[in-house]
């Protein structure tokens, strides 16, 4: 029997790239899964970089959160895995109200309307180049997942308060190449100096760029 829930927990991967940037600001995050329950979300964040193809060994440092460990690789991050090439994979889990009243199945998978088989994120990325001028600090946050991209595309573009910001690039609008990401629908920049990405992805877009076979 389906279940409802008013949250949904996302198993989220962040790459930090140091071979491109030994500085660390080239940071990429996606959404691996959605489900309705923690617990659900915490065994495949576990499990996460696996199902990616990838295993322990194929990294320089391989960590899985644990309460009875000291921590030091931050708040919701569950996996923490460093490669010899340079790339920081950072395995997590984000909250969110659950905006489309999706149900549950008892394994605390989400259940899609009919003629539905992928969700879409808004994910909002802000750069704090007063915190760090090498662009490190940076912060990602799931602003909502909507079963039509339509719906996605409407939330990304209403994410930011235009009258805050000295700069606001809509991909739609755009004349010029846009450099700026090809999942990023929005750039802008605040009075402030930051940094403001807001992206449309999908898990299989995900899977696709960051499992190891490819």
């Amino acid at each position: 029997m389906s279940k409802y829930s008013d949250l949904l927990y996302h198993t989220t991967l962040t790459v930090i790239d140091y071979r491109e940037d030994p500085s660390g600001a080239k940071h990429s995050a996606y959404v691996l899964a959605t489900h309705a329950s923690i617990e659900a979300a915490k065994t495949f964040a576990r499990d996460a970089l696996h199902l990616l193809k990838y295993e322990p060994d194929d990294f320089e440092e391989y960590s899985v959160y644990s309460s009875s460990h000291e921590w030091k690789h931050g708040d919701g991050v569950v996996v923490y895995a460093r490669a010899p090439a340079g790339q920081v994979f950072q395995i997590g889990v984000r909250t969110t109200p659950n905006n489309e009243s999706l149900l549950a199945n008892p394994n605390g998978t989400v259940v899609l309307p009919k003629g539905a088989d992928v969700l879409h994120y808004v994910v909002q990325t802000t750069v704090d180049y007063n915190k760090d001028r090498t662009g490190c600090a940076q912060e990602t946050d799931i602003q909502g997942s909507y079963v039509l991209r339509a719906d996605a595309l409407a939330a990304a573009k209403s994410c930011l308060a235009q009258e805050n910001l000295v700069e606001y690039d809509l991909r739609d609008e755009f004349k010029d190449e846009w450099p700026f990401g090809e999942d990023v629908v929005v750039h802008a920049v605040s009075e402030t100096g930051q940094n403001h990405t807001v992206a449309v992805t999908t898990i299989p877009g995900a899977h696709k760029r960051h499992s190891k076979s490819n």
